[in-house]
């Protein structure tokens, strides 16, 4: 071989390398039975990969490439619909405005969240969590790959169908399909239940027994905002799972 191409492969191979530490990778995995329209919103001053949404068939998987320092939340939309000319339409869970890519606008709740905030330097850890506080439409679960740093590196996660589980009051039903389970926040909409006001504070606000069923089903996952903090997990990995029903 040449001097030149040598040269040549070892640009590539550093190239490579150069983009496998500059970021972290978010495998984002569809185990689910039907789509799923994952939705992503970066945390104010923070990029949403995809324009924020995009389309993933049952069984495939993307890899979404964020920056060190990247802090944002991911969720799943289902029963989606959209026009291909516009790429406009709706979502029975999840729904942005009816938009495709999301573009730095949020889910309709109910929706579980999956939240992080990804560290920048070699010390500090990253940070990730399942939220129910704003209800629940999908299993879904979060574990790093290749992890360490100091973190405990747990995977955040509630992996059970919880609409199976989930009180009349709160359902939300689609076409006779139970698609979504409401927070008592959402549906009482009250400082009491939603933490807010005079229960701003973790030694007033306490978990209702709609909390209490959700913890018991899906311990790994907030399900109030004063949850038990266990649910905040920390690592330090190249690189993250973020998979749709995990357990099918």
């Amino acid at each position: 071989m040449t001097t030149s191409f040598h040269h040549f492969i070892f640009f590539c191979i550093l190239l490579i390398s150069i983009s496998l530490t500059d970021g972290i990778q978010l495998i984002i995995v569809n185990n689910c039975k039907e789509s799923v329209w994952p939705g992503i919103l970066g945390n104010g001053g923070h990029p949403s990969p995809k324009d924020g949404g995009f389309h993933l068939a049952s069984g495939e998987e993307t890899v979404l490439q964020v920056p060190q320092g990247w802090s944002g939340r991911i969720w799943g939309r289902q029963g989606c619909f959209f026009n291909n000319q516009t790429d406009k339409g709706y979502c029975q869970t999840g729904d942005c405005e009816g938009l495709l890519k999301c573009r730095g606008i949020g889910g309709v709740p109910p929706a579980t969240l999956v939240e992080m905030s990804l560290g920048t330097s070699q010390s500090s850890l990253h940070f990730y969590d399942v939220s129910l506080i704003d209800g629940f439409n999908l299993p879904v679960s979060m574990k790093p790959v290749g992890g360490g740093g100091g973190g405990g590196c747990g995977v955040a996660g509630c992996q059970v169908d919880l609409n199976a589980y989930c009180p009349s009051s709160l359902v939300v039903e689609r076409n006779d399909k139970v698609v979504g389970c409401k927070s008592a926040c959402l549906v009482a909409k009250s400082d009491r239940y939603c933490c807010t006001g005079d229960f701003a504070d973790p030694a007033k606000c306490k978990p209702t027994m709609f909390a209490h069923l959700f913890k018991t089903i899906c311990p790994h996952a907030y399900t109030f905002a004063y949850d038990d903090s266990s649910v905040l997990k920390t690592c330090k990995a190249p690189r993250y799972v973020i998979t749709f029903c995990p357990l099918h």
